[in-house]
């Protein structure tokens, strides 16, 4: 069960009987409880039975009473009472504990209990009705099957610890089964049913195989495939059109979509509507409502152009088609020839200005709505965001925002990677309470997003960076690398983390080849500031401190709170003879990092036993980290 919020009244037991006499501190009898009955016959002496637990947990009920204490208990109460009165009845389930965020109950038959689930989530939409989403009550349901010892007032035995556990891997309004239970139902007939692969749960040394059901109908309840669809907005580009009446200009708004359209696919984040759908709204000044119908875009962008001789003036704006509002809006000049040459930096400008307006949208629809209104791509982009701005309020807010798209899509690989990346920043901020726990915690991410998909070449780049920067492991770590770039080599991310393993060692000339190309693949990466960090370090591993301290400096004006940044700018600095700029490098980092010293540097960093380390540990001594 989650947090109890709504307290059941129970019922006061008064010892009654005559009052004690004095009794003398040497023969004082026990006084009898009649709380606890005499006699109890042992568990041994207990029938087991056969029955399936059902149990229904409700979806962040502690920030539902916060937000709405009263509307939350009556919604809960009507709903307790509508299981209790209509779906029980006849049915010989029996509710075994109902508490404030919660349901537990026990049913003789498999089939009797699904339905019953079904029965439940159908229950919470009506009580839902008419409910503003932020408030609305949503349930997860988790279901097993085994020998249980049972008496009148409770159930007792691993099988409930283990339908509890099975809540956990279901998002709000799914129902999450065991083998035991998908054993005993009807495809199609009982139910529609995904299989969910071997799943971890929490307190249990071996993976569970479960699987998710949903009502039985002609169509499928639950859509099978890769979820990742859902974590990535929709773009639309929409011809600009021409502001004159020289039919020869019309053809620029068309070559300016295409090459958006061509820059943006080339990016893993996005899903772009193509150039043969969106034409067909050039200079039809269609409303957004029109617009999302039929491309189904989260994202539009749109705008005019006008020429004077070789020189274009394009004004474009990007529009949120769930709010209506202009998310950005810009004017760029360019050159007509460049641009139908493709020579013209017009779109590269344009481009990396719509990637960073659309994450800072999500990022502020991530900050100002509660967590389960907010789309999956949402979650994602803006968990990502607030990671990396390194600040301790936003980095807890990045966890809860990770967490609770796990919780919407147990079996989605993306964001367990993203949270393992988390652990390790944790680390590497000084942040960690029990960096080992930290480490743990972030191959167990790793390890859930590979059962998830074993060919998701970020969760093998983050499980390189977990080896790499938090166990040292570095030819582990090395492995996991060159396994990504097998599956995707393209993933920037994997050749930057592994041109930084080589700078560890000291190999500056291949840190700054793969780096490069790790910058190349991503030149307009939302997380530009890591990648800068990063390329920092493989530059000073080459000794290339002049490019080193220029890379830094520029990460720095992105994100000034990576301690890892300013460590390489700082040694960088010192090994250039910048001492005076050094010195003021670290008392930065101190103030970030205020408990930082060589010893710790020798524990966390990778570099130590590496010949890059002696150098690179002096350096900072000497600029003023304390032993």
């Amino acid at each position: 069960m989650g947090n109890t919020v709504l307290l059941a009244t129970l019922p006061v037991t008064t010892e009654i009987g005559p009052p004690a006499g004095p009794v003398s501190s040497a023969g004082r009898e026990p006084r009898k409880s009649s709380v606890i009955p005499e006699n109890l016959p042992p568990v041994a002496d207990i029938a087991r039975v056969v029955r399936t637990v059902l149990v229904a947990d409700v979806v962040e009920s502690v920030r539902l009473m916060q937000a709405d204490e009263a509307g939350t208990v009556q919604r809960w109460r009507a709903f307790v009472d509508h299981v209790l009165h209509k779906l029980l009845p006849g049915h010989d389930g029996r509710l075994v504990k109902s508490l404030g965020d919660g349901l537990m109950l026990e049913f003789p038959q498999v089939s009797t209990a699904v339905a019953i689930a079904f029965a439940m989530q159908e229950a919470v939409a009506h009580v839902n009705s008419g409910v503003p989403p932020e408030l609305r009550i949503h349930l997860r349901i988790g279901l097993h099957v085994s020998p249980l010892v049972v008496d009148e007032h409770d159930i007792y035995g691993h099988g409930v610890n283990l339908a509890a556990r099975l809540t956990t891997l279901a998002g709000p309004g799914e129902i999450v089964v065991s083998a035991d239970v998908r054993d005993q139902i009807t495809p199609a007939l009982d139910a529609d049913i995904e299989d969910l692969g071997e799943c971890y749960l929490k307190h249990l040394q071996h993976p569970v195989r479960a699987f998710r059901v949903g009502a039985p109908g002609e169509q499928p309840v639950i859509e099978f495939g890769n979820l990742e669809g859902d974590l990535k907005p929709t773009i639309a580009v929409i011809p600009f059109s021409a502001r004159s009446a020289d039919p020869n200009h019309d053809v620029l708004g068309q070559i300016l979509a295409e090459e958006i359209i061509s820059v943006l696919s080339q990016s893993p984040d996005l899903h772009v509507v193509s150039r043969l759908s969106t034409t067909a709204f050039c200079g039809r000044n269609a409303s957004l409502d029109t617009l999302n119908t039929h491309l189904h875009a989260n994202y539009v962008l749109s705008g005019s152009y006008h020429i004077v001789g070789d020189r274009v003036t394009l004004k474009t704006e990007l529009a949120d088609a769930r709010s209506s509002q202009v998310a950005w809006s810009k004017s760029l000049k360019g050159s007509v020839k460049g641009v139908v040459e493709g020579k013209d930096s017009l779109t590269a400008h344009l481009v990396e200005e719509i990637c960073t307006a659309m994450t800072l949208n999500e990022l502020q629809r991530a900050q100002g709505h509660a967590l389960p209104t907010l789309e999956s791509y949402t979650l994602l982009l803006g968990g990502i965001a607030l990671m990396h701005r390194l600040s301790p309020r936003a980095f807890v807010r990045a966890r809860a925002m990770l967490q609770a798209l796990i919780d919407r899509s147990p079996r989605v690989a993306t964001p367990y990677a993203w949270l393992a990346k988390w652990h390790v920043l944790r680390v590497q901020q000084g942040w960690s309470e029990d960096p080992a726990d930290d480490a743990r915690i972030a191959l167990d991410c790793t390890r859930r997003a590979l059962d998830n998909d074993p060919t998701c070449s970020l969760a093998l780049a983050v499980e390189g960076f977990a080896q790499a920067n938090l166990l040292k492991r570095l030819d582990t770590a090395e492995s996991r690398y060159e396994l990504a770039l097998s599956v995707n080599p393209n993933d920037s991310l994997a050749w930057l983390l592994l041109g930084t393993l080589h700078a560890f060692r000291g190999e500056g000339k291949q840190a700054v080849r793969d780096t490069r190309h790790a910058l190349k693949l991503s030149p307009l990466d939302p997380l530009r500031y890591f990648y800068d960090s990063l390329a920092a370090t493989a530059a000073l591993s080459a000794q290339q401190y002049p490019r080193a301290i220029e890379l830094a400096k520029r990460s720095l004006r992105l994100n000034c709170t990576h301690t890892s940044t300013l460590r390489a700018l700082a040694i960088s600095q010192w090994h250039y003879g910048a001492f005076d700029d050094a010195r003021a490098t670290v008392q930065q980092l101190l103030r970030l990092d205020p408990g930082f010293t060589i010893s710790k540097y020798s524990e966390r960093s990778p570099a130590n036993g590496f010949p890059t380390w002696k150098p690179w540990s002096e350096a900072l001594n000497a600029a003023g980290v304390p032993n």
